[in-house]
């Protein structure tokens, strides 16, 4: 019996020992894998570390160009008693407005419809504190896009003498912006070049790779509603218009490695 207990014994023993070895080997090669893990990472991390070794150079590319694009707003503007009558009145203006771009050589898809509104119109006692309907107010806007650059006092004279009573938001754009933005940005980044090549000379450093870039483009936005409103009132003589130029900035940021 005593035999049978020892037995046994050792039984449990080889067991637990059998157990524990196997333990032990998945742990080394756990263990194995995770430092060849941080050795591969410490490649990057050694990189990451590297770049702490920097200069940052930042510039800006600047290009002129005669703008090839107007675009305005024209409003009818009227008021009734009644809201058939403010429509009635403000289509018929309107629709002498269109025909007159159109017969200035304005394609259709340049001619857009930005805004329709009716607002009813009040009238309040001494007080303030009671009001009285006495009409209705129309407000229709139509933008139109001007290819023709030295048709654009001509084209608001037209439209105006049709019957548009508001004319704002005059802007002069570029078609190909993309190709002017290239440019000054191929501007930017030679300035930023020298710049970064002048600097690693003074601190007896030289250059490495690019870290990081970063870009931002700036096109001014022109708004001459009220000079256009003070200068064409409600038709007569057509407004000399003059375009200028526009300026398109690209400004970069580029971080290079330095050893």
């Amino acid at each position: 019996m005593k035999k049978e207990y020892i037995h046994s014994k050792k039984k449990y023993f080889i067991c637990f020992l059998t157990i524990l070895s196997i333990f032990l080997i998945v742990l080394i090669v756990s263990t194995s894998v995770d430092i060849v893990n941080k050795i591969k990472q410490g490649r990057y991390i050694g990189q990451e570390a590297e770049f702490r070794n920097s200069i940052s150079i930042s510039e800006t590319g600047e290009v002129y160009a005669k703008p090839d694009l107007a675009v305005v707003n024209f409003s009818v503007v009227n008021e009734a008693k009644t809201v058939a009558e403010a429509m009635s009145e403000n289509t018929e203006k309107m629709n002498k407005v269109i025909e007159a771009m159109k017969g200035e050589g304005i394609e259709d898809k340049y001619l857009k419809t930005v805004s329709f509104n009716i607002y009813p119109r009040y009238e309040y006692d001494e007080d303030f504190r009671n009001r009285t309907l006495v009409g209705y107010e129309v407000n229709q806007q139509l933008q139109v896009k001007i290819r023709d650059m030295e048709k654009i006092g001509e084209i608001i004279e037209k439209a105006t003498s049709a019957g548009a009573n508001d004319v704002g938001q005059l802007q002069f754009t570029i078609d190909n912006e993309e190709e002017l933005k290239k440019q000054a940005r191929t501007q930017a980044i030679d300035k930023a070049k020298a710049k970064a090549q002048e600097m690693a000379s003074q601190l007896d450093v030289k250059l490495g790779k690019v870290v990081s870039f970063n870009e931002s483009f700036y096109l001014p936005y022109y708004d001459n509603a009220i000079y256009m409103q003070e200068a064409v009132g409600k038709g007569g003589s057509a407004p000399d218009i003059q375009t200028g130029e526009n300026k398109i900035t690209v400004s970069v940021s580029i971080v290079y490695e330095i050893y």
